[in-house]
């Protein structure tokens, strides 16, 4: 299942913490790291195919990300799954993610791929949410600021404008 909408927005905000950038203030490398290699042997047996993943991250909000090799998928489209460090959200993108829009995305996934992936995921505990809105919807939370603010000072500027695939799947 794929939250969306308002639930995706209550969602985030429910997770973003601006005391941890990286991960939340309970998290658990551990079991996070099992339950991803879980999801990378689901998506093996799944998808007949040895799946790669990045295996040890640092300096993000994001997990790891697992790539199914475009050989082993109906369209023979590369499709890469993108782990938050926070909530067990999930992203599903073709090629790599920032490449397709919504639209072109949901057509280039193939059913029988995508029924693989969500059950994969489902069964997993993960949360799916789309890569669209993230990169849209600039980032409205406290965590960057009071990030900038802590390395730099009042004087801080600021970094940009970040969106909310910033704060929870890339590199902080």
């Amino acid at each position: 299942m794929i939250v969306e909408g308002d639930r995706l927005w209550d969602l985030l905000r429910s997770l973003d913490d601006p005391k941890h950038l990286e991960f939340p203030a309970h998290f658990n490398r551990k079991k996070t790291r099992i339950q991803f290699g879980q999801l990378v042997d689901r998506l093996n047996t799944a998808f007949s195919c040895a799946c790669e993943a990045e295996g040890h991250v640092e300096d993000a909000s994001y997990h790891d990300r697992v790539e199914i090799p475009a050989a082993a998928t109906a369209t023979g489209t590369r499709l890469v799954i993108v782990v938050s460090n926070f909530g067990g959200l999930a992203v599903v993108a073709a090629d790599n993610p920032g490449v397709w829009p919504q639209e072109e995305f949901t057509e280039l996934l193939h059913p029988d791929d995508a029924r693989r992936i969500y059950t994969a995921l489902d069964d997993l505990g993960y949360t799916v949410v789309p890569e669209a809105p993230l990169r849209a919807a600039e980032y409205d939370g406290d965590a960057f600021r009071r990030y900038y603010h802590i390395q730099y000072g009042p004087a801080w500027r600021d970094p940009g404008r970040p969106t909310w695939w910033d704060r929870f799947f890339d590199y902080v």
